[in-house]
């Protein structure tokens, strides 16, 4: 894997790259495109790996490098889909198919229902911010899982330790590329990790108020006031990493 790369852009999906008009969508795609082999281009989205491919039909639609799925329990590459296998390999070691355990775990805690997917690495399950009890937050952390919830429907339950910024980390480490070339993007909770890495980060101008919150005093983070893909370019210029 070179290491020449000039921008690393390692962006969320929903909200974030995919948000914003049809028109700052087009021109910010375009744009990177013309870069192309500048810029290591990685998703980093709550979105499975077939949710994903299905973006690949639009035309002009930039083709990632990498993928990093599942809210951070999958990686593969953006062009074969073959796993990223030092990185998906610390994942499966954390996780010990665990998805029973979790089932079992939660079966009847209030505020909360199954998503109906299936995620290899993690459980997936809409909650109830009204109803949802801190003691079955603490039952998660108690037996050895992280909780991961965003927009004030979606908790997933992870992997302890793994999450989109401790995984995009590993990613960039195992790939030998350049952290000061990274900008991380995205737009609710569960980007929250991505900015906790340190690295340069754009918050899109949509993203959730709670975000917002937990962002404030992160100098290392762009509070855009644009949305979505506009959001993205805005911050790659705060953050002088944009290419001529």
């Amino acid at each position: 894997m070179s290491s020449g790369y000039s921008l690393i852009l390692a962006t969320d999906l929903d909200g974030t790259f995919l948000g914003g008009s049809d028109g700052d969508r087009a021109e910010f795609y375009d744009y990177l495109q013309r870069h192309r082999d500048r810029v290591l281009l990685v998703f980093v989205t709550g979105r499975d790996l077939d949710l994903v491919r299905q973006l690949y039909d639009e035309a002009g639609f930039p083709t990632p490098d990498y993928i990093i799925g599942d809210v951070g329990t999958s990686v593969t590459c953006g062009k074969t889909f073959q796993p990223l296998a030092e990185v998906q390999g610390w994942i499966s070691d954390i996780w010990q198919n665990a998805n029973d355990l979790v089932k079992a775990l939660l079966n009847g805690e209030p505020g909360l229902s199954l998503q109906p997917i299936e995620p290899r690495y993690r459980v997936s399950y809409y909650y109830d911010p009204e109803v949802l009890q801190p003691s079955t937050l603490k039952k998660l952390d108690e037996a050895g899982f992280d909780a991961v919830l965003s927009a004030d429907r979606f908790l997933d339950v992870m992997p302890k330790g793994v999450s989109k910024g401790p995984t995009l980390l590993k990613t960039l480490a195992a790939l030998n590329l350049d952290l000061n070339n990274a900008v991380v993007a995205g737009d609710t909770l569960n980007d929250l990790s991505l900015f906790e890495t340190g690295l340069k980060g754009v918050a899109v101008g949509n993203a959730e108020p709670k975000l917002i919150d937990r962002l404030r005093d992160m100098s290392n983070v762009y509070l855009s006031q644009k949305p979505g893909a506009a959001g993205i370019w805005e911050g790659l210029n705060y953050h002088s990493k944009t290419l001529s």
